[in-house]
């Protein structure tokens, strides 16, 4: 009896076995490859969530532009401007407000490149796949070319392009806003700053607690699938390993029930009224106000701008 290399868990093989046998082991190690690979495609994507994370508080401690700035001024700031996006209809417009959104990023200590893709790889790419067959069914004007599919006469206008390119550019500029505003904000003063539209304290506090508590639960489930990789040895069926997903649910729903009671009852002891309190005072400063002053005067100057020029 001899080993070969690369046998599946260094199982011995005969020499005078038959290729079908040896085709056999060839095809059960594939597959307990494919069976390990998902357990380290999940164990991936969950500490790549939570780098993602660490990352992300990481550049709201930067000492850039937007991080000096007080959380209610920057979460005004960004109301202001999705309002003057959201309202306006020129394209130049848009496209003059995500360049101030790029100097505003570049400002604040941001990388471009990361910048960008985390904005453009996301929604507005969906967007422009949902707005895509618009450009074909509306009319009006007339068409670039023409696609005849039947008794359908199926063509761009340039109306409908312009609409299109509109409607991207407007998402893509929310979404710029929105990512500038997580990024340059930590996540407790930005729960704080709500409190200035006078969203309910107990909305606020599901928010805290849910962030606080899914990265908690993330390296929970971390631990379930490094032990289910550490103890995998052989292939199982598709039955068993929907059996081990069902009980690794269930015993992270009774876990989550269990603390949350714990942490309830631990709050009340030392005194919780429901108010969230963080060590950073607010005060607002000059330049707090000279920032909200600009924002404010470029977004009525973009929407004036959007009504006269399309």
């Amino acid at each position: 009896m001899s080993l070969r290399a690369g046998d599946q868990l260094g199982e011995p093989t005969r020499a005078g076995d038959s290729p079908e046998r040896l085709a056999l082991s060839r095809q059960e190690r594939r597959q307990l490859r494919h069976q390990l690979g998902w357990v380290e495609q999940t164990l991936a994507g969950v500490t790549e969530a939570i780098e993602r994370a660490v990352f992300t508080e990481e550049h709201a401690r930067s000492p850039g532009w937007l991080q000096g700035l007080d959380p209610r001024v920057k979460l005004g700031m960004f109301v202001v401007t999705v309002l003057a996006a959201s309202l306006s209809h020129s394209l130049l417009a848009l496209l003059l407000l995500y360049g101030a959104l790029l100097l505003a990023a570049r400002a604040s200590l941001l990388p471009f490149d990361f910048f960008v893709r985390r904005v453009w790889l996301g929604i507005p790419f969906f967007a422009g796949i949902v707005i895509l067959p618009s450009i074909f069914f509306t009319s009006g004007g007339p068409r670039l070319f023409e696609l005849v599919i039947g008794p359908l006469h199926l063509g761009p206008t340039p109306a409908s392009l312009l609409g299109a390119a509109v409607f991207v550019m407007r998402v893509g500029d929310a979404v710029s806003l929105a990512v500038l505003l997580i990024l340059t904000t930590r996540w407790a003063d930005l729960l704080k700053s709500l409190q200035v539209l006078r969203v309910p304290q107990i909305f606020i506090l599901l928010l805290s607690m849910t962030y606080r508590y899914i990265f908690l639960f993330l390296h929970t489930v971390n631990g379930f699938f490094e032990a289910r990789k550490s103890r995998t040895v052989g292939l199982t069926s598709g039955s068993e390993q929907r059996t081990w997903i069902v009980a690794a649910l269930v015993t992270l729903m009774n876990r989550s029930f269990q603390m949350s009671n714990e942490v309830y009852a631990a709050m009340c002891a030392r005194g919780f009224t429901g108010t969230i309190r963080t060590y950073s005072d607010y005060r607002l400063r000059t330049g707090d106000v000279l920032a909200f002053l600009g924002t404010a005067l470029l977004a009525i100057g973009l929407f004036f701008l959007g009504r006269v020029i399309v």
